[in-house]
């Protein structure tokens, strides 16, 4: 299939294909007349892609497992991306603590609240 025809079926844009292309995501199978025609590996490969990118895994780290036949380091990227995962919920769970405490707060205005500033005291990192 054409680029267009591929980019048509998932509702993107043919730039974006050949960015993915590019970066080292995507390949045609063949050129015809100098213009890209995908097979239908083509398909999975743009569903893994999106998928992949709907998890919050950037474009590097897909290629990483899509360019790889080690199964051992397919699940390292997964593993950092967990890790990295787990370090943000921690961050925004801390946040919603803060934030709440701040809505919660019997105090006139919370950025006086001996308990907040020392939420707000306990994020700053050491020197």
């Amino acid at each position: 299939m054409a680029i267009g025809e591929l980019a048509e079926r998932f509702g993107l844009a043919t730039h974006v294909l050949r960015h993915w292309e590019a970066v080292g995501l995507l390949t045609p199978a063949r050129r015809v007349n100098g213009r890209r025609r995908y097979g239908r590996d083509a398909l999975a490969r743009v569903v893994f892609i999106q998928q992949f990118k709907e998890l919050g895994f950037g474009l590097e780290q897909i290629r990483a497992m899509l360019t790889t036949t080690d199964p051992a380091a397919r699940k390292q990227v997964l593993a950092q991306h967990d890790a990295e995962l787990e370090r943000r919920i921690e961050a925004a769970t801390a946040a919603r603590e803060l934030i709440g405490h701040g809505l919660r707060c019997p105090a006139p205005d919370f950025v006086e609240c001996p308990k907040f500033l020392a939420g707000l005291e306990a994020r700053i990192p050491p020197s």
